[in-house]
C-alpha cells in the first residue's frame, strides 16, 4: 500500500519515513515542523547521538545549529563536545578526525568537474578526503555511512598520502564542517588545489576561511543547497538553510573569481520534494547574487530513510533544467545514467 501524507490524507507523493507530502510542509509549517522535529529526533537517537541541538552550557558557533554545549556533551553533529570548558572534536585533538581517504583518477565524477581547474588533467588523481560528521540529517543521505566512521587520522596522516600524482584534495563526507579545524590544516600544509563540498550551513568566519583556502590553490567550495523553503530544508534536513544561503551569496561575492568559480551550487531533485518548483526559486535567488554562478541539478539515487522514493524522471529533470536556465547561464544535469 502506498503512503500517504498524514496532514491531507492525500498526497501519494509521500516518503513513508517522513510521512508529509511537500505542499503540507508548505501550507502547514507549524504542524508540520512539529511532526518533522519527532522524525529528526527519533532518527538522531538511532545512530546515539543528540536528538535536538542543545542550548545549555557553552556557545559552538560552528553552524546553523547554534549549539550551547554543556560540561562533557556533544553538539548536535555528536563529533563537537565541551571539554573542560573548551569546545573541540570528540577525538581531543585538533590535528586528529574521524576520516579517511581514498584516491580518485582524474577527471573525476565530482558535481563541479565541468567547471573544475583540473577538468583536462589526466594521468593524476583527485585525493578525496571524507570525513565522518555532518551538521545536518538529511533523510536521503547518500553517504549516510559517515555516522558509522570510527577510524581517525592525524592532520600527518592526511598529508602523507598526498604523493607527486595527487592533482587536488576534495574535503566532504558527511561535511567537513565540525572538524574544519583538522581539515583547514590539512589544507593550510598542503600544496595542492583545494575543494570542499558540504552544505555550507558553517559560521561566515569558517566560510571566509574555507573560501580563502578554496582560492588561493585554485579550488572551488561546491555548496549543496537542499531546499530553498525553510520548512522543506528542515524537513529534509533537520536544520534551517539561512546560512547555506547566506554563505553563498558571502562566497561569490567575497572571493570574486569566474574560472574556475569559486563557487558551484548543486540541488538534490528528489522527487515529490524538490522539483521545478523549488528549483525555481533557487536559480532565481543565486541569478540574484549572479547569473553567472553555475548550478548543477542532481537526480535522485533512492537512499538511507527516502528508500522508497522513485529515481528522478527524465521529464522532471528536464523541466527542472529549463526551470533553472531561464535565469541562469551555466546549469548542468548530472547523475544523468540514473534518470528514468
Amino acid at each position: 500500500m502506498c503512503p500517504v501524507c498524514e496532514i491531507c490524507g492525500e498526497s501519494r507523493k509521500v516518503s513513508d519515513y517522513l510521512g508529509l507530502c511537500a505542499a503540507c510542509i508548505q501550507k502547514n509549517p507549524e504542524e508540520a515542523l512539529k511532526h518533522c522535529a519527532r522524525v529528526h529526533s527519533n532518527l538522531k537517537r538511532e545512530f546515539s547521538q543528540p536528538d535536538t541541538p542543545p542550548h545549555a552550557g557553552i556557545p559552538c558557533g560552528c553552524c546553523v545549529n547554534d549549539c550551547s554545549i554543556a560540561h562533557g556533551s556533544q553538539g548536535y553533529c555528536g563529533v563537537r563536545m565541551n571539554y573542560e570548558g573548551k569546545i573541540m572534536a570528540t577525538t581531543r585533538s585538533p590535528t586528529t578526525a574521524y576520516v579517511e581517504c581514498y584516491y580518485d583518477w582524474l577527471p573525476t565524477n565530482c558535481v563541479a568537474m565541468e567547471f573544475c581547474g583540473e577538468k583536462s588533467t589526466t594521468g593524476k588523481k583527485n585525493l578525496a578526503v571524507f570525513y565522518g560528521s555532518c551538521t545536518f540529517n538529511c533523510l536521503f543521505c547518500q553517504n549516510w555511512q559517515y555516522r558509522l566512521l570510527e577510524q581517525t587520522m592525524t592532520v600527518k596522516d592526511v598529508l602523507d598520502w598526498v604523493d607527486e600524482r595527487t592533482a587536488c584534495i576534495c574535503n566532504f563526507g558527511g561535511d567537513p564542517t565540525p572538524q574544519i579545524t583538522h581539515a583547514l590544516e590539512v589544507a593550510r600544509q598542503s600544496d595542492v588545489r583545494i575543494c570542499w563540498e558540504t552544505n555550507g550551513a558553517f559560521s561566515q568566519d569558517i566560510a571566509h576561511r574555507v573560501g580563502k583556502a578554496a582560492l588561493d590553490s585554485g579550488g572551488t567550495v561546491k555548496i549543496d543547497v537542499k531546499a530553498f523553503s525553510g520548512p522543506l530544508n528542515y524537513a529534509l534536513t533537520g536544520s534551517s538553510n539561512t546560512r547555506t544561503l547566506s554563505n553563498c551569496e558571502y562566497l561569490w561575492n567575497t572571493f570574486q573569481r569566474s574560472d574556475p568559480p569559486i563557487l558551484v551550487v548543486s540541488t538534490l531533485l528528489v522527487p515529490g520534494y524538490v522539483e521545478k518548483e523549488e528549483v525555481t526559486a533557487i536559480a532565481q535567488f543565486l541569478a540574484g547574487i549572479d547569473a553567472d554562478i553555475p548550478y548543477c541539478l542532481l537526480a535522485f539515487h533512492p537512499h538511507f530513510k527516502m528508500k522508497d522514493l522513485p529515481f528522478t524522471s527524465r521529464d522532471q529533470a528536464l523541466s527542472c533544467c529549463k526551470a533553472a536556465e531561464s535565469y541562469l547561464n551555466r546549469v548542468r544535469l548530472g547523475n544523468t545514467h540514473l534518470l528514468t
